[in-house]
């Protein structure tokens, strides 16, 4: 079980979490709402002071080939996680242009009609992540809800899709065994609950530790 911290806002951070085995850590780059953005700037500057082995993901709002690119080209990050609608034909772009990146496209999970959804995102993408948002707000929510969704519908995506399933969506130390025995993902995904005022929590990180060795 893979376990990726997300809002990284400092190399501080960075470190905390990978002592605590993160196993990858999310940079939020400019977002419309939701905790945790920081500039591509220094999304790379994090990025570039991390371990071989530690996977990072580059969060972006952007939807085309050029504007992803034009934010990737700042953070060189292992992974581009792309958390709204993107068309096949612009992964395909950014896995030409970008060989060695894996691409991990977002699936907010809202309804039935997200299955479907989440096998047509699988066509040029290394990874599927479902969270928990309202992409079709005036304002839009593409992470950090800290809400948790229907995980009868992420277990079939999981159930479904060939690609490897990071859940995430107001997972805590107190549900996350349910939630990996209900929907068997390959990753769990955190941001919200392992943060205080904003910063990442020690605290909250040993407790969420604790709760899934036990």
């Amino acid at each position: 079980m893979k376990l990726k911290v997300c809002c990284i806002k400092s190399p501080e951070e960075a470190q905390m979490a990978i002592a605590h085995g993160a196993d990858a850590l999310g940079l939020v780059g400019p977002m419309p709402s939701g905790p945790g953005p920081i500039s591509p700037q220094q999304a790379g500057l994090i990025a570039q002071s991390l371990p071989e082995n530690i996977m990072s993901f580059y969060l972006t709002s952007q939807t085309s080939f050029e504007t992803i690119s034009e934010e990737y080209e700042l953070v060189r990050s292992t992974h581009i996680q792309l958390t709204d609608h993107t068309e096949s034909s612009d992964r395909a772009r950014l896995k030409q242009n970008y060989p060695k990146v894996k691409l991990v496209q977002v699936v907010h999970v809202i309804d039935e009609d997200s299955i479907q959804q989440a096998i047509d995102y699988q066509e040029n993408s290394d990874y599927v992540l479902l969270d928990s948002g309202a992409p079709n707000n005036s304002i839009k929510e593409l992470g950090g809800t800290g809400r948790t969704h229907n995980w009868d519908i992420s277990k079939q995506i999981v159930a479904q899709s060939t690609l490897p399933v990071f859940l995430a969506g107001g997972i805590n130390a107190g549900n996350v065994r349910d939630a990996i025995a209900h929907v068997n993902p390959y990753g769990i995904d955190l941001c919200s609950s392992l943060r205080t005022e904003d910063n990442l929590d020690a605290d909250k990180l040993d407790s969420f530790i604790k709760a899934i060795r036990s």
